[in-house]
């Protein structure tokens, strides 16, 4: 109703103002057609009617711009209302929607509250029985605490009068019987110790043996220990042998090798452990061969020839060798032996060659420590020295070595670097340690030893895994080769006690299960840490 009016009021104000706007038109034109002479009655007349006909149709024509807008407005108002009426319906539904929401969440939160005070109320239920519970048990357990203990006096009692015993002579009765029970359980288990122990003496014996036999033939299993000697035909072979073998026996005995003369076409065997031996028996035959004259007189003689130009290549190679790293001066003997090092091998590796590649890696490392140069090039180069020492004298490569160049004058720090470059003596300065990295290095390069690099690798896992699955082992690592092992073990399951009998142990199953060249040391490191902070 309110807005009805309102539009009301607005057409009645526009259509007020379009006549007042034109009346005052009309009025002036009627004035001056008044004012003006008048011409005639007629045109008078006439020109009245015009005037009245255009004020009906002005009028007519403002009632009708009128009327449109009233509806104009009228339309404008009702969109206007309905716009706000379908904002406000909007607004309301939203907010009952809101209100909706509302309601639900606190019914949700009332049924979650209610369910919750149901569930204390079971707990606290649920408590109070097993308080009730556990309260009758506690009461039942002292009762038969108490009985128990009146039980065990009674019988106690009635023991000691059945036995005719106290219970301290009953106490020093049972003690005696259980000492002797492990006393005679002590000697059975000692036998047993006993009888292990013998059997892993032996074992350990025949190892002990193996290597000493090992040594006497050759430093290294895989080092070579014939040649082949072509012939330009096997009508050659009965001369190499002579009347009656006379000639093969001379040979043998004025070089110290076995000569195998067999079913081989065109080529004769000559077998030694030893290879400077070898080396003079291989030059000797050959050049019997070419000379054609094989008799016991000339054997002896070009024997001795070749010896003197092996002992000459030996000492030349020693020399360039020496030459080679910018040493100084070496003793004679010392210069002999490591030209006798050309003729031999470790896994394929010729030994003079280690020896200078060792020399310069040592030297390398002695420059970038600021140490001295020359004294670490000479000690990496006579580190296997004691490898010419053939079985004469015992002892490891390392031991014979160093104390041979401590005969022959060598300074001390090279005796000690030389003891030590295989851990079989404590280092005890730089020097050592250099020597010794310095020998890794050059042995275990790419295509230094005769392994491929497939199995290497396989059996340094092999090692590594063996090691790591005894319990307590928390790391286990391969080193030299694979001539020892580092295991690292738990301190929290492993005692020191315990250490001893798992490097054992593991030891033990290396032998059992894995097949490896020469031997492997195994060191187990337990480690104790203790940790605090200054503040």
């Amino acid at each position: 109703m309110t807005l009805g009016l309102a539009i009301g009021f607005v057409l009645a104000l526009v259509l007020a103002l379009v006549v007042g706007a034109l009346a005052p038109g009309l009025l002036r034109g009627r004035q001056r057609e008044e004012a003006s002479p008048l011409p005639s009655a007629p045109t008078s007349a006439l020109a009245l009617a015009e005037a009245e006909a255009e004020y009906q149709k002005l009028l007519e024509a403002a009632r009708t711009e009128a009327e449109q807008i009233r509806r104009t407005a009228e339309l404008e108002a009702k969109e206007v209302a309905l716009r706000a009426q379908e904002a406000a319906e909007r607004e309301l539904a939203e907010k009952r929607a809101e209100l909706e929401k509302m309601r639900v969440e606190v019914m949700r939160k009332e049924n979650q509250l209610a369910q919750r005070a149901a569930e204390l109320g079971r707990r606290d239920e649920d408590l109070s029985k097993k308080d009730r519970w556990l309260t009758g048990r506690e009461q039942s357990a002292e009762a038969n605490a108490k009985k128990a203990e009146e039980v065990l006096a009674a019988a106690h009692a009635q023991l000691e009068k059945t036995a005719g015993l106290t219970a301290d002579q009953a106490r020093e009765q049972l003690q005696a019987e259980v000492i002797e029970s492990a006393r005679k359980a002590a000697a059975g288990e000692l036998q047993r110790i006993e009888a292990a122990t013998q059997a892993e003496a032996e074992a350990r014996s025949k190892s002990i043996i193996a290597t000493a036999i090992q040594r006497y033939a050759s430093e290294y299993v895989t080092e070579r220990t014939v040649a082949v000697v072509p012939l330009p035909s096997d009508d050659l072979k009965g001369r190499i042998i002579g009347r009656e073998g006379r000639n093969i026996r001379a040979l043998e005995a004025a070089t110290g090798i076995d000569l195998i003369i067999d079913d081989t076409p065109e080529a004769v065997i000559i077998s030694c452990f030893h290879p400077v031996r070898r080396e003079v028996a291989r030059l000797a035959l050959t050049r019997l061969i070419a000379d054609g004259r094989i008799h016991p007189t000339r054997i002896e003689e070009v024997v001795q020839k070749c010896e003197s130009e092996v002992e000459q290549q030996c000492k030349e190679a020693g020399e360039q060798a020496i030459f080679d790293l910018g040493l100084g001066k070496i003793h004679p003997e010392l210069v002999r032996m490591l030209g006798q090092l050309k003729f031999r091998s470790s896994h394929a590796q010729n030994l003079l060659q280690h020896s200078i590649e060792v020399g310069f890696l040592a030297g390398a490392m002695a420059a970038e420590l600021g140490q001295n140069i020359k004294l670490a090039r000479r000690a990496g180069l006579l580190h296997d020295i004691g490898k010419a020492v053939d079985h004469e004298v015992e002892g490891s490569h390392a031991a014979v070595g160093a104390a041979l160049c401590k005969k022959l004058g060598e300074a001390p720090r090279v005796v000690q670097a030389i003891a030590s470059h295989h851990g079989e003596e404590p280092a005890q300065s730089i020097l050592d340690h250099i020597v010794d990295a310095a020998n890794v290095l050059s042995s275990q390069r790419p295509g230094a030893r005769r392994e491929l690099l497939q199995s290497y690798i396989s059996r340094l896992e092999e090692l590594e895994k063996l090691c790591a699955g005894f319990p307590g082992v928390e790391r286990a690592y391969a080193l030299q080769m694979g001539k020892e092992v580092r295991v690292l073990v738990e301190n929290s399951q492993i005692t020191d006690e315990q250490v001893v009998l798992l490097s054992r142990d593991i030891a033990r199953r290396i032998e059992d299960s894995l097949a490896y060249p020469g031997q492997i040391r195994v060191c187990v490191i337990r480690e104790t840490r203790a940790t605090d902070y200054a503040r």
